[in-house]
């Protein structure tokens, strides 16, 4: 079943958590570790979490249209996470389009991309896995 208040709800839950781990990670947590140490922790801290909210989404809709649901979080998930993370680094700090897409920069190292993947695969694994225990 389709269910998209709960994948909205879901993905506030997501995002309250990235905007408040970003928060931490740029005002207490930058004054103990390098920038790469806290791009990794503004990273990696929210992948748990994102887990967790995809196995939820995944048990709520359960049942024969789990695919469009899964599509439905795959798709909101990442791009308005990534849409809030622009935001709240634009109000907080000013910082341009440019610099805010210089986190996307793997090739040197940068994490963003790993919690956007998992933004996006989570759903959809999660969602695959609960279908498959159905059977």
């Amino acid at each position: 079943m389709i269910r998209p208040g709960l994948a909205f709800a879901l993905w506030f839950a997501i995002a309250l958590l990235v905007v408040v781990n970003d928060t931490l990670g740029d005002t207490i947590i930058v004054e103990r570790l390098s920038t790469i140490a806290v791009e990794w922790y503004k990273a990696l801290v929210p992948l748990p979490y994102v887990l967790l909210m995809a196995v939820i989404h995944a048990r709520r809709t359960r049942g024969p249209q789990w695919l469009e649901a899964a599509l439905l979080a795959a798709l909101l998930w990442p791009t308005t996470t990534v849409l809030v993370d622009y935001l709240y680094e634009r109000f907080t700090f000013g910082q341009e389009a440019l610099a805010f897409l210089d986190r996307f920069a793997f090739w040197w190292g940068a994490p963003y991309p790993l919690l956007v993947i998992v933004l996006f695969a989570a759903p959809l694994a999660t969602g695959a896995i609960a279908a498959r225990r159905a059977r």
